[in-house]
């Protein structure tokens, strides 16, 4: 939903509610723009990762074959 800039300040709890359930409200003041979003929206956007140690701690590497191939290595002539 579009708000103007006062009617937000009026209404701010039924525009952080709505931003909740509904999703991005807009708020304008002139030419300006900003949205209201939900945390979990926001999450999403900038694709918060999880971080790589926080990654290898819970990874499962049952099964992973980690021996060195043991075949020679190819002539390279220089």
């Amino acid at each position: 939903m579009k708000w103007q800039l006062a009617e937000a300040k009026n209404r701010l709890s039924e525009v952080v509610n709505r931003a909740l359930v509904e999703g991005p409200q807009r708020i304008t003041r002139r030419n300006d723009v900003v949205l209201v979003i939900s945390e979990a929206d926001y999450q999403s956007a900038t694709g918060k990762r999880q971080r790589f140690c926080e990654y290898l701690s819970s990874a499962n590497f049952e099964g992973l074959d980690l021996e060195r191939d043991g075949t020679s290595l190819r002539e390279v002539n220089l």
